[in-house]
């Protein structure tokens, strides 16, 4: 096993035993409001175990930083593809004017043995 693998077994048994631990310890049911004016009659609720309130909240984290990370590397992206496309370009037209000169090549070996 390498490295990398160990230590994700290392790391990561303890923290599921840990989340399987805390889901079995919270299981009552809590209610969630959204609307921050209306403690009595609130307009949106829902009702959830503890823990998967929890977990829905890491889970949201996770997209979100995610999202982030993947709008600010935008314009890496934006960079990489345009090269690329340069890149491709250049190669093309490398190409053709490499054929332009094996076809001007014998032309010219014809008319030095003469």
């Amino acid at each position: 096993m390498t490295l990398k693998r160990i230590f994700n077994w290392v790391v990561g048994l303890p923290i599921a035993i840990l989340a399987i631990g805390f889901a079995v310890a919270n299981r009552e049911w809590v209610t969630v409001s959204f609307d921050p004016l209306n403690r009595a009659q609130p307009f949106a609720t829902i009702t959830m175990p503890l823990w998967a309130l929890l977990f829905c909240g890491i889970l949201l984290g996770i997209f979100a930083g995610w999202y982030v990370a993947w709008r600010g590397n935008a314009r890496y992206r934006r960079a990489t593809r345009q090269a690329k496309i340069e890149l491709i370009r250049a190669q093309q037209a490398h190409e053709r004017e490499k054929r332009e000169l094996h076809q001007s090549l014998p032309a010219v070996h014809s008319e030095t043995s003469l």
